[in-house]
C-alpha cells in the first residue's frame, strides 16, 4: 500500500446500499469476495449494515474506500444491505454510526452515493438528504 492509499481528510460520509434482494442476508464477506471478483483490493465500503442492523467492518477508516468514483480519497462509505425497503434495525443503525462519524469527523457532510457525484445510479434508492433532516442529522 502507498501513502495515496490513505484518506488524508474526510469531507464525505457516504450511504450506498448493496442493490441485492431485500430478502436476501449477505454480509461484509460476501461483498469483499465479490469485490475481489471485481479485481479491487477487497472490500470497497467501510462499514455494512446487515438486514438485522449489525454494523460490519470493510475497510478501516484510514485506508482510502472503492465506493464512489473521484472521491474515494475523502470519503467513508456504508452500505445498508438490500435495495430500496430497508427496516428499522438498520436506519437504527445508519443514524447510530453517522452520529459516531460525524462526532469523528464533524466538517465532514452526509450524501448518498447518487447525490455526490454525477451517475446513473440510484443508490441508496431514498432520499438521504430528507433523511437525514427527519433524524436531525
Amino acid at each position: 500500500m502507498t501513502g495515496n492509499d490513505y484518506i488524508k481528510e474526510v469531507k464525505n460520509l457516504v450511504v450506498h446500499c448493496s442493490d441485492t434482494d431485500n430478502d436476501l442476508n449477505i454480509d461484509a464477506q460476501e461483498i469483499h469476495n465479490m469485490h475481489l471478483s471485481f479485481g479491487w483490493d477487497g472490500i470497497g465500503y467501510h462499514k455494512i449494515i446487515c438486514r438485522d442492523g449489525k454494523i460490519q467492518n470493510g475497510r478501516p477508516e484510514f485506508w482510502k474506500g472503492a465506493h464512489v468514483y473521484g472521491k474515494n480519497h475523502e470519503s467513508l462509505g456504508v452500505c445498508l444491505i438490500g435495495r430500496d425497503k430497508f427496516n428499522r434495525q438498520q436506519y437504527n443503525s445508519l443514524k447510530n454510526l453517522l452520529l459516531e462519524w460525524k462526532k469523528k469527523y464533524p466538517k465532514a457532510e452526509i450524501f448518498g452515493h447518487r447525490d455526490l457525484i454525477k451517475t446513473k445510479k440510484t443508490c441508496p434508492n431514498f432520499d438521504v438528504k430528507l433523511w437525514c433532516k427527519e433524524n436531525q442529522l
